[in-house]
């Protein structure tokens, strides 16, 4: 069977900081569509669409050309909403979820970690990271790090400063990025799972899968796409956009 990919975006009305936020205007198109577009301009996609459990997003999004997958709205994770949604394409082989929220990802980034899937069989997951520069960032546990093997899959992904740097630095820290590529069987067997205790002690849904044993690819990037949780950064990405 020939493999195939889809990339999904999850756009969901409710946000505590930003209601409404997938339908929020930048540069007079609305943020989903946005990332939409971006996203289907990659080539190691077969297939891309919008995965949502509301009739506002599914309305628009279907008015710019977006295929639209309607999921429940009561999922516990963004995983789960993309393991319902991935239904809808039985030929699929793998998945892609991007973030809804990151107007300016990077095409390329998301091919790649495709790409990583597609030339190993071993992988059951793949996701991408940056230098960490700022000392702040480093110490801020809104910001996820992440540490790797020699051969650069996950060894442990924190809130917290890791590496320690106990001695001269000899490594730059490394900020995860939320993008991930799964295996089709690996994502489905992985929501099945109940959360595990690394998970629910750091509040971080990929340690489930490094915790059954699973080996996750982490791509080096040097693009950063930011995102936008408020209306203000919603705003600087519109001034971004407009020059």
């Amino acid at each position: 069977m020939k493999e195939q990919v889809v990339g999904l975006i999850p756009a969901r009305w409710g946000s505590s900081r930003f209601p409404g936020k997938p339908l929020h205007l930048i540069a007079g198109k609305p943020l989903v569509q946005h990332v939409w577009e971006r996203v289907s301009s990659c080539t190691r996609l077969d297939s891309v669409a919008i995965a949502t459990d509301d009739e506002r997003i599914r309305r628009v999004a279907e008015a710019f050309g977006a295929r639209v997958i309607m999921t429940r709205d009561d999922h516990p994770s963004g995983s789960d909403r993309l393991a319902e949604a991935v239904q809808s394409f039985p030929e699929a082989t793998h998945v892609v979820n991007i973030q809804g929220d990151e107007p300016l990802i990077d095409p390329a980034l998301v091919d790649e970690l495709a790409s990583v899937l597609l030339n190993d069989a071993g992988i059951a997951m793949a996701t991408a990271a940056c230098p960490l520069d700022s000392d702040a960032d480093f110490h801020d546990p809104n910001i996820v790090k992440v540490v790797c093997t020699l051969g650069g899959e996950a060894l442990y992904f924190s809130r917290s400063p890791i590496p320690f740097p106990r001695n001269a630095p000899v490594l730059k820290p490394l900020r995860h990025i939320g993008l991930y590529a799964y295996r089709r069987e690996f994502l489905e067997n992985y929501v099945r799972w109940e959360p595990t205790p690394l998970e629910t002690a750091e509040s971080l849904e990929q340690l489930r899968a490094l915790e059954h044993g699973a080996r996750i690819k982490v791509v080096p990037t040097d693009h950063l796409a930011p995102g936008v949780d408020t209306p203000e950064q919603a705003a600087m990405i519109e001034q971004l956009l407009q020059h």
